[in-house]
């Protein structure tokens, strides 16, 4: 008997042991070793090189995010990236959207698509899917459709328009003694530049005493930027807004203007967005066209970033860090954060942790804190001026972020 009752026993054990070992294992199952993060950008055609820059930033993030845990809530889960080419159409990259949510299934969030005439036509898509998207594009229209899923790290073009203006008239009062009277808008018809012009036009300018006489859109690429220089020549605006997306238009409208004497401050330029500010410019345009360009983006390698900018620089041979690394690595901490928040790996728990969500301030993005109002935007999202000095962009506004000084190119 008592032979039996210790087999009796022993099993007893055996059994609570391996229901428990089964109950783990099934707890275990249900967290998933790695997560699927989206990257829909262009990595072909003449947007390439942003393209490639974004997923620099992407990557770096990914990396820094494995290797200090990974996604704690979820057991220690690796992020994992998975990049889709939005191509260099509109019409690429809603392909590319839909080949993604078809194909990535398991995908709980994404970033992307650079132009924001691509991000409009990818989010139509990714929406459908409740696939949470966060984008660094400028136009106003990504976040006035009533989406749920798509979510604006970047101030929009209006605000960043209604943003600048002011500290362009204050540092051009500072410089030359004297406030612009006029100026002239020379933008392309992507989506972007048309919202920020738009803002201009309908109020911007006339608030702060500025009238356009000169109002000329292209499509890109341009072929001949000869009438259209001719136009600034003629009615000699005290400041030109410069609204280029594609480098080879930037180059074609510089050189064009160096030519017919608007070059190297004749006319001060300012622009909108990061493709002025790209290192390719260095490639087919000289530092002494550039010099005193300025831009106003929706951030920029600043003060604060001097450890990730560096390690972009030894990794990647880039000589600085633009919007697109900076705020592409952000997104991917921003999605992160978002899993630790929703607690699983499912894009609908993921589209409400970042509604919900409230970080505090900002630390990849300029200015503002990391929570989206109801339209999925960035509250209090601010921007940067980034002026060409001796062949570099460096940040001079805001002054806490700024690397360097202003100054207003001599006429």
């Amino acid at each position: 008997m008592r032979t039996t009752s210790k087999i009796r026993i022993t099993r007893r054990t055996l059994l609570a042991g391996a229901s428990g070992t089964l109950i783990a294992s099934r707890a275990w199952a249900q967290q998933p070793s790695e997560v699927k993060v989206g990257l829909l950008v262009p990595i072909s055609g003449i947007y390439a090189r942003p393209g490639t820059v974004m997923r620099q930033g992407a990557e770096m993030a990914v990396e820094h995010i494995n290797a200090q845990g990974g996604v704690k809530a979820l057991g220690g889960a690796k992020l994992k990236l998975v990049v889709l080419d939005s191509g260099d159409t509109t019409e690429k990259a809603k392909n590319a959207a839909q080949r993604m949510v078809a194909q990535e299934s398991d995908l709980v969030a994404a970033s992307g698509a650079y132009l924001s005439s691509f991000t409009l036509a990818v989010t139509e898509v990714t929406e459908r899917a409740n696939l949470p998207v966060l984008t660094l594009s400028y136009s106003d229209l990504i976040t006035d459709r009533g989406f749920k899923y798509v979510f604006q790290t970047s101030a929009t073009a209006a605000s960043q328009a209604r943003q600048a203006l002011p500290q362009i008239i204050k540092l051009a009062e500072t410089a030359s003694g004297k406030r612009p009277k006029t100026v002239a808008i020379l933008t392309d018809n992507t989506a972007a530049s048309i919202a920020s012009a738009k803002s201009m036009r309908e109020g911007l300018l006339a608030e702060n005493q500025l009238q356009l006489i000169v109002d000329e859109t292209f499509t890109p690429p341009l072929a001949d930027a000869t009438s259209l220089v001719q136009k600034i020549r003629s009615a000699k605006p005290d400041l030109l807004f410069f609204l280029p997306t594609v480098i080879s238009d930037a180059k074609l409208l510089l050189e064009k203007m160096n030519e017919f004497g608007l070059g190297q401050g004749k006319v001060p330029t300012i622009s909108f967005g990061i493709a002025i500010a790209e290192p390719d410019m260095l490639q087919t345009v000289s530092p002494e066209l550039l010099q005193g360009v300025l831009t106003c983006v929706a951030s920029w390698g600043a003060k604060g970033h001097e450890a990730l900018i560096a390690e972009l620089k030894t990794r990647y041979k880039e000589p600085w860090m633009t919007q697109n690394a900076i705020s592409t690595y952000g997104d991917m901490w921003v999605i992160k954060d978002a899993l630790e928040k929703a607690g699983k790996a499912d894009r609908v728990a993921v589209g409400e942790a970042l509604r919900t969500m409230d970080a505090g301030p900002s630390k990849y993005y300029p200015l503002g804190e990391i929570k989206f109002d109801q339209k999925g935007r960035r509250v209090g999202a601010g921007m940067t001026i980034v002026q060409w000095q001796s062949g570099v962009p460096v940040t001079v506004f805001p002054p806490e972020l700024a690397l360097a000084k202003p100054f207003w190119p001599k006429s």
